[in-house]
């Protein structure tokens, strides 16, 4: 007895497992997206540092401000993916950490733009992506410290100091890279933009998708697994709203319980998987024959129950003997060749201020009188 507890204690908890595997599935798809976000800024980066290689090969900085800016970035991006890997990025809600990131690139472009204003709005082209990706990411907390940061670094640049914040234009090869400047700065911005665009576009069909599982999730709710009719809980609901209906417009309403003969016996002679084929046959072949209004649901067992809504009992006849028919006259030999299927049905009109459990006693009652008739017939209470 104790070795049994000893085992079973040291079992894991099914829903401990089941949770740690969604967090770890979490986790996994953030390092993904944050892994994407990385690659972004090393191509961005690496466009910079070819255009300044443009500008040391014109003469206008010298070569150090190049590889001071490529080993800033590169040192940068080591640090965003060391903690991005260790998983530290997840201990904040804003597992991207947009403000930090932010925030140091703000501060290492106008540092480099202070360093080296002969090419100053170069760097300054760069706050245009800066905050182009930050947007991506920040609400609007996050975007309002953002803006404050970039107040806040600019002002001294521009109210304390008199640098020439300048783009080179002197050489043909000057020009060239001021043009690729412009050019990429523009075309980043607008990748940017599209990039949002696939993210929205995303959120949309996941929405979507999202609602069509949810709107699934409550058909399957209300169906019967078996039959595909209304389950019991979901047709006793119909029922109520159709009485409500049909008192407040004072229409009438009628009601049948359908019940398939003998179906015990169906079982025990062809075994119960023919029994639920002969089920599932039976309520296609119902639901094929009823109006749109009405409603069909299983009531229980082999037992069903069709509301005819707007239908007197003259109509409420003619349609039970109808469907009485089409179901005796059913070819059920591919279950077995000697397989007849037939239903009962007891049908009832409900009188005004009725409730549910009145019209249905009423209904079980002239069902009951059906199968005691002899079956494979409809009585009228």
């Amino acid at each position: 007895m104790g070795r049994t507890a000893a085992i079973s204690g040291a079992l894991p908890d099914p829903q401990a497992c089941a949770d740690d595997a969604r967090t770890l599935a979490v986790r996994g798809r953030r390092m993904r997206q944050r892994r994407r976000m990385l690659d972004l800024i090393i191509v961005s980066f690496m466009i910079d540092a070819a255009i300044l290689l443009i500008y040391v090969q014109a003469g206008t900085i010298q070569p150090i401000v190049a590889v001071a800016f490529a080993v800033c970035g590169g040192v940068l991006v080591s640090i965003l993916f060391a903690l991005s890997e260790s998983g530290f990025n997840d201990r904040f809600s804003d597992h991207y950490l947009t403000v930090p990131i932010a925030i140091t690139h703000l501060v290492l472009i106008v540092g480099f733009a202070a360093w080296v204003p002969q090419i100053g709005a170069f760097f300054l082209f760069e706050l245009f992506v800066l905050f182009g990706f930050a947007a991506l990411r920040a609400d609007r907390r996050q975007g309002l410290i953002c803006w404050g940061a970039l107040l806040c670094v600019l002002s001294p640049l521009f109210l304390l100091t008199d640098l020439p914040l300048s783009l080179p234009h002197q050489s043909l090869l000057e020009r060239f890279a001021t043009l690729l400047a412009l050019v990429l700065t523009v075309g980043r911005c607008m990748f940017i933009g599209a990039f949002s665009k696939a993210m929205r576009d995303s959120l949309y069909k996941r929405g979507v998708q999202l609602r069509e599982a949810y709107q699934r999730i409550e058909e399957l709710a209300e169906l019967d697994e078996l039959t595909g009719a209304y389950n019991r809980r979901c047709v006793m609901r119909h029922l109520d709203n159709e009485i409500e209906r049909a008192a407040r417009h004072c229409e009438p309403m009628s009601l049948a319980l359908i019940d398939l003969d003998l179906f015990k016996r169906i079982n025990d002679t062809y075994g119960h998987p023919i029994g639920d084929e002969v089920l599932r046959t039976f309520a296609i072949t119902i639901f094929a024959n009823i109006r749109s209004f009405d409603r069909f649901g299983r009531y229980g067992g082999e037992e069903f129950l069709l509301m005819l809504p707007n239908t007197d009992q003259r109509e409420a006849q003619q349609i039970l003997e109808r469907l009485r028919l089409i179901v005796a006259e059913l070819d059920w030999s591919a279950f077995s060749p000697s397989m007849m299927v037939t239903l009962s049905a007891g049908v009832t009109t409900m009188t005004s201020a009725e409730s549910a459990d009145s019209v249905l006693s009423r209904a079980d009652h002239a069902l009951y009188e059906a199968k005691h008739g002899g079956r494979n017939r409809i009585a009228y209470a």
